[in-house]
């Protein structure tokens, strides 16, 4: 899935500037399908804009500059479709954590158990974090299966790193490298 094909998903259920796009992408539901920056966004809207995908006005806000806010046309409703019954890609999935882990052989066993803790707190305060997000919003069913899906795949990591962590701390050095990153 690309960004235009995010946007356009994003703009299905509402209106959205720009900046509410990227802090769907980042911070709320939409976090979990497609990396997405304001680099790629603006020109994405941009594009759909052109395409006849969306239309956008300028919206006055009280002391502040104008925000473009963008709107969905049945064009971009039904190419939105068209993308979504298209071959999907692989998931892809990224984690600096895994790049540390890799490595933690090299490194200090202090910043290994330092890091390992700090991992797992992340991945905790992210599903408390999901758990009060859903609270407050209007779910559809099919919003609750991805929440719900992104539970079970929160539970099953965070439980192999309370079991597991000890064993990559173990591999790490006793005594701090020469070097060692930090």
């Amino acid at each position: 899935m690309n960004v235009k094909t995010l946007c356009l998903s994003i703009l299905y259920n509402g209106d959205a500037s720009g900046y509410d796009i990227r802090r769907m992408c980042t911070d709320e539901e939409f976090a979990y399908f497609v990396e997405a920056s304001y680099g790629s966004i603006y020109p994405a809207l941009a594009k759909l804009e052109e395409e006849g995908s969306v239309t956008s006005q300028l919206v006055p806000q009280d002391g502040k500059p104008a925000r473009r806010v963008y709107t969905i046309t049945e064009a971009g409703r039904q190419a939105f479709a068209e993308q979504l019954s298209g071959p999907l890609a692989e998931d892809v999935f990224r984690s600096p954590f895994l790049l540390f882990a890799r490595f933690a052989h090299i490194l200090p066993r202090e910043l290994v158990e330092q890091r390992c803790n700090e991992f797992l707190k992340r991945q905790e305060d992210r599903w408390s974090k999901l758990e009060t997000t859903t609270e407050d919003m209007e779910c559809t069913a099919a919003d609750e299966w991805i929440i719900d899906f992104g539970r079970a795949i929160g539970d099953v990591a965070m439980a192999y790193m309370r079991t597991h962590m000890h064993k990559l701390i173990d591999l790490a050095q006793a005594e701090p490298a020469k070097n060692a990153a930090e």
